[in-house]
């Protein structure tokens, strides 16, 4: 059953991403508030297919940490679920820290380039840390909350990858807090993006770690938070499926 849902679920997604698209062509000409509306109601659809089709549903934890105003959220990275819900769903308009090849994708890429998204070259080596800062810095100013994964990839649940220097960049640079995320959405919809599985993804918004830190205890911080809350939401999961 798992496999049939998720090969339908498949087509449903990409049939909605392909007309929605499509028909949202003409908000190209319109203000990046326009296309992150648009774009908060394909998320929604999305996750009301994964939610019928699939029985994979979602719950935010600890979402009342998030600061009022600007700041950073540097998420765990298992899955292409959270390049969707957070700047979406759980946040205001977010902006998302993402790698450069993205803009080249047909119609898709139109979208994240208005929309206001901060790309970044990953070969670029300084020029690209100095390009990512000032859009960043602009993105605070329009007083957005921007995501970053600090991995910079899709990590499997359970295991870690270094993290990057460009979050502690960004975190002498804005001065703004931030927020570690865990989640445990691999365990249900893997790397591998096909199979989807039932159950219900969480998300743990942790305590922000304030401005002012040094640059390794600020990295030593993050990681702990982030790697031992992933850690735990996934243990959580499988000791329910054992009971």
């Amino acid at each position: 059953m798992t496999f049939l849902r998720s090969l339908l679920f498949n087509f449903y997604f990409y049939l909605l991403t392909t007309v929605m698209a499509l028909a949202g062509l003409p908000l190209l000409a319109m203000p990046w508030r326009w296309i992150m509306r648009y774009s908060r109601l394909w998320t929604q659809l999305v996750l009301l297919g994964l939610k019928l089709i699939c029985r994979l549903d979602y719950r935010f934890i600890g979402r009342e940490r998030l600061p009022d105003g600007p700041c950073l959220i540097a998420c765990k990275h298992q899955s292409a679920w959270e390049t969707m819900v957070l700047p979406n769903i759980a946040l205001r308009f977010a902006a998302c820290v993402m790698k450069r090849e993205l803009l080249l994708l047909p119609i898709f890429g139109w979208y994240l380039q208005r929309s206001g998204q901060i790309p970044i070259d990953r070969r670029g080596g300084a020029k690209a840390l100095k390009d990512m800062l000032a859009k960043a810095k602009k993105t605070v100013e329009d007083d957005r909350p921007i995501v970053i994964f600090p991995e910079g990839t899709r990590t499997a649940p359970g295991q870690q990858r270094p993290y990057h220097v460009g979050v502690a960049a960004l975190y002498k640079s804005l001065k703004v807090p931030v927020v570690p995320v865990a989640l445990n959405s691999g365990l249900f919809w893997s790397r591998q993006a096909f199979h989807k599985r039932a159950g219900t993804i969480t998300v743990e918004f942790l305590p922000p770690i304030p401005p002012g830190l040094s640059r390794d205890a600020f990295m030593t911080e993050l990681r702990d938070r982030i790697e031992s809350a992933s850690d735990r939401l996934a243990q959580e999961v499988k000791r329910e499926s054992a009971a």
